[in-house]
């Protein structure tokens, strides 16, 4: 399955405004309501989440080559402003296929070994735990 240039473009556009909006979101919360707490990581991941769920409910997940809005929205803007978007599809489209084991494993996993490659990271860079 190739992507045509005009679908990378697509991505790559879709990724730059995603970073501007992750990027200003998150300085908005930080400014509103302090940075004690990342409510700009959660703002944005949970609208980020929100805004996957809505492009799954109207368009659904792709089976053959995606459509180049889905490429930009959920590839590119997604992708670029939330990491999240693409883990709770998954978790989501798991779930809906009746694999509840699945999508409680991948929940578990990610959120386990997102912990641990923070931690190591960490501890490679000289931190302290």
């Amino acid at each position: 399955m190739g992507y045509s240039l005009t679908s990378v473009l697509l991505v790559a556009l879709g990724g730059a405004l995603g970073g501007m909006g992750r990027f200003g979101v998150s300085n908005l919360m930080a400014r509103w309501w302090g940075k004690a707490f990342p409510w700009g990581t959660l703002v944005v991941n949970a609208s980020g989440a929100f805004i996957a769920g809505c492009l799954l409910a109207s368009l659904d997940v792709p089976n053959e080559q995606p459509s180049l809005f889905w490429l930009f929205m959920v590839a590119g803007l997604l992708g670029g402003y939330t990491t999240v978007s693409s883990f709770s599809l998954q978790t989501i489209e798991l779930w809906q296929s009746g694999q509840a084991l699945r999508a409680a494993l991948n929940v578990a996993v990610t959120l386990l070994l997102g912990l641990a490659m923070v931690a190591l990271g960490w501890l490679v860079a000289g931190g302290s735990l």
